[in-house]
């Protein structure tokens, strides 16, 4: 399945952590001139409010995503 091209490499924070392979959680990302919620999936669990990278696109809105510390302005 096709996803969205133009959200992979884009950073953003989860809003919902991931539960590695038993769930997804949800990443808001900044996008298009505003932000957008996903559904985030990841190889290992990833807490609330982490930053993330967006490595992937599965389609659907739903994406795959990795811890990315030090983002410039998050906390």
């Amino acid at each position: 399945m096709n996803g969205d091209p133009t959200v992979v490499g884009r950073t953003g924070e989860l809003v919902h952590a991931t539960r590695g392979e038993a769930g997804p959680g949800e990443v808001r990302v900044r996008i298009r001139g505003g932000t957008e919620t996903y559904l985030a999936w990841s190889e290992e669990p990833i807490p609330l409010g982490t930053p993330v990278l967006v490595i992937g696109s599965r389609g659907a809105r739903t994406v795959d995503v990795v811890p990315w510390p030090d983002l410039p302005g998050v906390e």
